[in-house]
């Protein structure tokens, strides 16, 4: 059964660019280590809610961008087994690839796909 990683974040609109190549790095690194797919996806039409909204649950600022993404698995197994070599990868050491938001604002989850049409 298929399985994803879900995260939306907050971005500085200033920094779409600088986001889009980290998020193709880190892609790369992902699919070599067996994701399926690697999805982005740049908000456009992201309502600010009364009670709850993605923009309410990141934070996001006047000057940020709602980011919603994910990464599509083969399966839960081969997503635990890769998981530990991506965070040793060097690639992925933040001190040399910073990310380019607010990781404490981020919110993910991992999920098995039960409907897929």
């Amino acid at each position: 059964m298929k399985y994803v990683d879900g995260f939306v974040l907050a971005v500085p609109t200033a920094n779409r660019e600088i986001y889009q190549k980290f998020a193709l790095d880190v892609a790369e690194l992902f699919r070599e280590m067996g994701a399926l797919k690697v999805v982005e996806c740049w908000g456009s039409e992201v309502p600010e809610g009364k009670v709850t909204s993605f923009p309410m649950a990141v934070k996001c600022q006047p000057e940020e961008t709602v980011v919603f993404s994910w990464i599509e698995w083969p399966s839960k197994s081969v997503r635990d087994q890769a998981m530990p070599r991506i965070l040793q990868d060097p690639r992925f050491d933040m001190s040399k690839n910073p990310i380019p938001f607010d990781g404490k604002r981020m919110i993910f989850g991992s999920f098995e796909m039960f409907v897929e049409v």
